[in-house]
């Protein structure tokens, strides 16, 4: 996939220049207020504080018009980079599983869409779906086709039989709609097939699931999944196509130790983490995305099935202490939701729950701009707002570092810039903007 995706339908990006606002740039240094920012194809060109008058003036425009950059004054907002989740699945929702397993496929696909659609609207401008979405929902969303943020995709996270993407129950029924690959890999041979199948169908990360889950029916987070030989036989398949990163869905805390040993770049998940496991993590730069919004959720027992209720309000319990002593310890992390197993458009409910966990406001807004990019290999292109860098940012009229809880109401990010591009400007703060929607 293309790092330097960029809208191509509706109208080009514009050149304009964003001044007044303060600038949390993602870096995590401290905010500049009555910043500006210069934009133009699609490209951050400046972006620090205001320059005098002379530097900027040569052929500006304003909001009502002329030649040159466009001047917006957004004197009093907040401007931060767009937010990147780590972990979606825009095409799952366990909640409800009898009703989405009788849902016809073409619907599935168009929920799908309308998931990456309340996602980009939440200020979230780039995800990684780590299953169940095939790079048909990736490209149309890249062609303008459907809104959404630009996405890296694990089409389908692995597991042995019987572990958690073995979605069977005991008389052999599914709990969730097949996958866009099978899922299941037993063997040596099993590993280099589907590794292989992965990268031919268009995946950007390979997910593995080293231990079992809470959504699936017949493991627990204590189970080991995949084990570390096959982690390593992954990494180095990998190794000789385009590096696709491994990400490790991984809870208990032997399988998240096998995982980090095999070589994987994320941990995800994390609940169960010892004081061993950090270690390890520490020592290999390993990233943890601790899906919070997940783990600290436990969802209404009408609406899912017993075991997943059992097992959900056991390992929120278990999550909340130890990805509090990891965050303390200083592994690096990067934030991502598990939306589908939480619900879509509420992305940011991630960093106001990283907050209650340990990590200060800055920390946490980092984590989800700025080492979430290094997690996906972007931050060439995108997590911070500095000059080089592709246009996605988001406005607010309120400051995150004194109230991060916010973030967590999609209604209070303002504006979304996606590329360059206007994608949400429900405050009206960039008149005559052209705001882009899909094949508009």
């Amino acid at each position: 996939m293309s790092t330097a995706y960029l809208p191509t339908t509706n109208h080009d990006p514009e050149h304009i220049i964003l001044r007044g606002a303060t600038l949390i740039d993602g870096n995590g240094g401290d905010p500049v207020a009555g910043s500006e920012i210069e934009i133009k194809d699609g490209r951050i060109v400046y972006a620090g504080v205001q320059r005098n008058e002379e530097a900027t003036s040569a052929g500006e425009g304003s909001d009502s018009g002329g030649k040159g950059p466009r001047v917006v004054d957004l004197a009093g907002k907040t401007i931060m980079p767009g937010f990147i989740d780590s972990h979606v699945h825009f095409g799952l929702s366990v909640e409800n599983q009898a009703e989405n397993l009788a849902r016809f496929a073409s619907e599935r696909i168009v929920r799908s869409a309308a998931n990456a659609r309340k996602t980009l609207m939440a200020g979230v401008t780039t995800v990684r779906d780590l299953g169940g979405t095939d790079r048909g929902v990736r490209d149309s969303i890249q062609q303008g086709l459907i809104l959404g943020p630009r996405v890296h995709l694990a089409i389908t996270p692995l597991s042995p039989t019987g572990g958690h993407t073995d979605f069977t129950m005991p008389n052999g029924l599914p709990t969730m709609p097949a996958m866009p690959v099978d899922p299941i890999i037993d063997t040596d041979d099993d590993v280099r097939r589907t590794i292989r199948t992965l990268v031919r169908s268009g995946a950007d990360v390979i997910k593995v699931c080293t231990t079992g889950g809470v959504s699936s029916p017949s493991d627990t987070p204590d189970d080991i999944g995949v084990p570390e030989e096959h982690v390593r036989l992954i990494v180095e398949e990998t190794g000789k196509r385009a590096g696709q990163p491994v990400a490790a869905h991984a809870q208990g805390a032997e399988g998240i130790k096998a995982a980090i040993r095999g070589g994987v770049r994320s941990v995800e998940h994390g609940y169960g983490i010892d004081d061993e496991g950090i270690d390890l993590m520490l020592e290999n730069g390993t990233f943890l995305v601790p899906t919070l919004s997940s783990a600290l959720r436990v969802p209404d027992p009408k609406n899912v099935p017993g075991y997943l209720y059992e097992k959900k309000v056991k390992w929120s319990a278990i999550a909340r202490e130890r990805v509090t002593v990891a965050m303390a310890a200083g592994v690096k992390v990067a934030l991502g939701t598990d939306a589908g197993v939480c619900p879509h458009g509420l992305n940011l409910r991630e960093e106001m729950h990283a907050v209650e966990l340990g990590l200060t406001p800055m920390q946490a807004i980092v984590a989800g701009t700025k080492n979430a990019a290094e997690l996906l290999r972007l931050s060439t292109d995108l997590g911070t707002l500095e000059a080089g860098k592709l246009a996605d940012l988001v406005v607010l009229d309120f400051d995150p570092l004194a109230d991060i809880t916010s973030l967590a109401d999609p209604d209070n990010v303002k504006a979304v810039l996606q590329g360059g591009a206007l994608v949400k400007d429900s405050a009206g703060w960039f008149p005559n903007s052209p705001v882009r929607s899909a094949l508009g």
